[in-house]
C-alpha cells in the first residue's frame, strides 16, 4: 500500500505536488472545498507532453459558466461566489495560462495569444451541446472581450468585474526591470498592501486567510520566471474594442481603489453596454459582495 502510495506520487509533476501541499495549508474553508473540486486536463496544443495537466476546478449542474481570475492570482478568487453559483450552474475555473498552480514550461510563450489558447481549448472541450455564459474579473475581464470574439458561438454572455485594462495600451518591460517587477511582487509587505487595497473594507475584509490565498501560488516551480516572461510581452491590454456580439454586462465598484476613476468613466463612454457601479465594493466585487454578484448574473 505504501509502495502504490509513492509511486502515485512520484508520478505527479512539480505544479500538481506544489497544489496538493498548497491544498493542505489551506486556513479557508471555502477555498478547500474549492480546491478539492480541481480536475487535471490535458489540452490539445497547450499541454506539450502527455504529462503536462492543468487544473481546473469543476463544480456545480446546470447551464456552464466560465470564470476567469485576475492577474497574478488563482481559481480560488472565485471562492465566495461558487457557493451562490453553483446550486443552478455549472462552474469551469481554471488558472490561467502561466499564472496560479499550471504547469510554466521553460520554454514557452506567456502571452496573450497563449492564454487565449488555453482558454479557447477549455471552452471547446467544455461546450459540446450548449454554449457558456462567461465572468471575468479586473485582468479577466480584458481577456474576456476577446475570448467571446474568438468565440461567439460557444459564448453566450459576458459578465465583467472590475476589468482592468480595456482602454489601455500594452506596455511591455525590458529586461532587467521585469525581473525587478517580480522581486517587488514577492515581498510579503507589498503582497499584503496590495491585498488590503483590492478590497472595499479592508480592515474588517482581510486577515491571514486572505492574505494565505493571496500569496500561496508564489511557490509554484516557474512561477518567477512566466510573470517575467508575461510582463515582456506587454501583458493584457487595449482588448474591449470592438465590444462583442454577445450581451455584456460591467460590475464596477464605488470604492475600488486599484482602477481610477478615470479608467472607468473612459469605459462607460467607450463602452456601449450595461454599466452598474455599487457601493460599498472595491476591486473584487466577487470577494467583496459575492451574493449580489451571482443575483447580477442570474438576472442578466
Amino acid at each position: 500500500m505504501i509502495k502504490r502510495e509513492l509511486k502515485l506520487c512520484s508520478d505527479l509533476s512539480d505544479n500538481q505536488r506544489q497544489f496538493n501541499h498548497a491544498k493542505e495549508i489551506l486556513l479557508d474553508p471555502l477555498a478547500k472545498d474549492l480546491a478539492n473540486k480541481v480536475e487535471w486536463w490535458h489540452l490539445d496544443q497547450v499541454s506539450n507532453t502527455k504529462e503536462e495537466l492543468f487544473p481546473v476546478a469543476v463544480i456545480g449542474n446546470g447551464n456552464p459558466i466560465l470564470l476567469i481570475h485576475g492577474f497574478d492570482s488563482s481559481f480560488l478568487e472565485y471562492r465566495r461566489l461558487v457557493p451562490h453559483l453553483a446550486r443552478f450552474n455549472k462552474l469551469i475555473i481554471p488558472d490561467l495560462y502561466g499564472f496560479g498552480f499550471t504547469p510554466r514550461p521553460i520554454k514557452s510563450n506567456y502571452g496573450m495569444e497563449t492564454i487565449l489558447l488555453h482558454l479557447s481549448k477549455i471552452i471547446k472541450r467544455t461546450t459540446t451541446n450548449c454554449s457558456i455564459g462567461v465572468i471575468g474579473a479586473s485582468m479577466g475581464g480584458c481577456i474576456a472581450m476577446e475570448l467571446a470574439r474568438r468565440n461567439p458561438n460557444e459564448i453566450n454572455r459576458l459578465l465583467l468585474l472590475s476589468p482592468a485594462g480595456l482602454t489601455t495600451h500594452p506596455k511591455p518591460v525590458p529586461k532587467p526591470l521585469d525581473h525587478l517587477g517580480v522581486c517587488f511582487l514577492k515581498n510579503k509587505f507589498v503582497r499584503k498592501q496590495l491585498c488590503m487595497k483590492a478590497f472595499a473594507n479592508p480592515k474588517e475584509s482581510v486577515g491571514i486567510e486572505e492574505e494565505q490565498i493571496a500569496s500561496i501560488h508564489l511557490n509554484v516551480e516557474g512561477w518567477g520566471r512566466s510573470l517575467a516572461a508575461f510582463a515582456r510581452s506587454g501583458g493584457v491590454a487595449n482588448s474591449g474594442v470592438p465590444l462583442p456580439n454577445q450581451p455584456v454586462k460591467i460590475i464596477w465598484g464605488m470604492n475600488d481603489n486599484i482602477l481610477s476613476k478615470t479608467d472607468k468613466d473612459l469605459a462607460k463612454e467607450v463602452f456601449k453596454c450595461n454599466h452598474e457601479e455599487i457601493p460599498k465594493c472595491g476591486h473584487l466585487p466577487h470577494l467583496d459582495i459575492p451574493e449580489d454578484v451571482a443575483n447580477k448574473w442570474i438576472n442578466f
